[in-house]
């Protein structure tokens, strides 16, 4: 095996209701929901009207600026709902299922001798390509750039995380067949970043057209962004293309058998869970079959994602068009009374302010107060105990508050995004919304940079 990266900066929090190993069954959803909001400096343009029939693969919306990226329906059915927000923003474009799926079809072929022309025409009629995304700034990818390199991480760290070895056992084939794809996209360069014990090593030595590196430690350590960062970082000026292992069987799915087919193996987890285990739907799907008489009673919180990055959805709520997990755990609707008094061995901490810390392996049922009110940024040295990353937060957060673009290169922006300081969100004394401060940031740069 090749040399092992351990990173020792990290933290993983342990938490309830951790999916089964098991794939099990649910109702077919009623209706599967494309989410603008879930693809960042987007501006959509529909090609649908409410009423319209389509087929799976047919365009619903594209990009206003890059019209040839189109997004395309994951099922045949029916536009019911187009679905929007303040100053008629479209938020949701709806589709309920006839029950056939239909599909448009498309060029099938081996990638390795197709052009790369050929390849990118295909994933933009088909609506695969939004499944590629760029760094810096995690946006869809730009189909004019040539990417120094494509990332994939087959391993996930966060928070009751979807076991990739599981999803992608038995799908070899098609998988493969998606990295030849993003090898001709790339100029032959695809990295794995891959964990030693978590990865399924007959599968990952079969592969064929990658480069392997091999990644151990505590969350963040399947970030992709942690990995590129430890192999080829992202200078000012250079692009590298990222996409998750599942989207990678829905590129293999194009080329394998012609059609938009958006399959997903998604973990339904969390304390409040009742059954967690894995179920087949596809992209965009509504979550009420899955959830439907298999969660507790209460004031719960649906996510979309993981508890760090996740997007808050409701019972009938759609998953996210990159997600393949969802969390469901209690609201925190309440306040403590001198609650930083109490042994609190029931209680996670980083700090170790509890005596929790005596029993690092214990799992916890957690939720979502915030345990504290918003304070002042203050320099701490917490920030880099968490992030595996030559990154100074603070120092680029106050950077990106102000908007100084100059110190926000200096400093790194285009090495991060999001999901790569949610942990520093988490331990922040401050309470600040570090997620969105530098999502504002990224946007800022983006308008400069043209």
């Amino acid at each position: 095996m090749d040399k092992v990266i351990k990173l020792k900066r990290g933290l993983d929090i342990r938490l309830q209701g951790e999916a089964e190993k098991k794939v099990g069954q649910a109702s077919e959803p009623v209706s599967f929901a494309l989410k603008p909001p879930d693809f960042h400096t987007l501006v959509p343009k529909l090609t649908v009207h409410e009423g319209d029939e389509v087929k799976a693969g047919s365009p619903l919306f594209f990009d206003k600026y890059r019209p040839d990226i189109l997004f395309t329906s994951p099922v045949s059915g029916q536009v019911k709902t187009i679905f929007r927000g303040e100053r008629r923003r479209i938020l949701e474009v709806i589709v309920s299922p006839d029950g056939k799926q239909d599909h448009l079809t498309f060029r099938k072929g081996d990638p390795l001798s197709m052009k790369r022309e050929e390849i990118v025409e295909e994933l933009l009629k088909s609506g695969v390509w939004p499944f590629i995304r760029q760094r810096p700034f995690d946006h869809v990818a730009n189909p004019e750039d040539t990417p120094k390199a494509v990332f994939i991480s087959l391993f996930d760290t966060s928070p009751l995380a979807p076991d990739y070895a599981f999803i992608l056992k038995g799908q070899e084939k098609i998988f493969q067949t998606g990295i030849n794809a993003l090898s001709m996209l790339s100029g032959g360069k695809v990295h794995l970043g891959v964990h030693p014990e978590r990865s399924d090593s007959a599968f990952v030595s079969a592969l064929q057209n990658v480069e392997r590196h091999y990644f151990k430690g505590p969350h963040p350590a399947g970030n992709v962004g942690v990995q590129i960062h430890h192999t080829d970082p992202v200078n000012k000026g250079e692009v590298a293309w990222v996409v998750n292992p599942q989207d990678v069987l829905i590129i293999g799915r194009l080329f394998e058998e012609g059609v938009f087919d958006p399959q997903r193996i998604v973990a339904l987890a969390g304390s409040e869970v009742k059954k967690p285990q894995y179920y087949r739907t596809r992209v965009g799907a509504s979550i009420a079959p899955l959830v439907e008489g298999n969660v507790k009673e209460g004031d719960l919180r649906y996510i979309s994602g993981n508890v760090l990055t996740g997007t808050k959805i409701g019972k009938t709520g759609y998953l996210g068009f990159y997600d393949s997990l969802v969390t469901v755990i209690p609201e925190g609707h309440y306040s403590e009374f001198f609650g930083w008094l109490m042994p609190g061995f029931g209680k996670f901490s980083f700090s170790r302010s509890f005596f929790s810390w005596l029993t690092p392996k214990k799992k916890y049922r957690l939720d979502t107060n915030l345990h504290g009110g918003h304070r002042a940024l203050v320099f701490s040295g917490l920030y880099e105990r968490v992030l595996p990353m030559d990154i100074l937060v603070m120092q680029l957060l106050k950077a990106t508050i102000i908007e100084d673009i100059d110190q926000m290169e200096n400093l790194g922006i285009y090495e991060v995004v999001e999901e790569d300081i949610a942990l520093c969100e988490v331990i922040d004394p401050s309470k600040t919304e570090m997620q969105s401060i530098l999502r504002n940031g990224i946007n800022v740069l983006i308008k400069e940079l043209g």
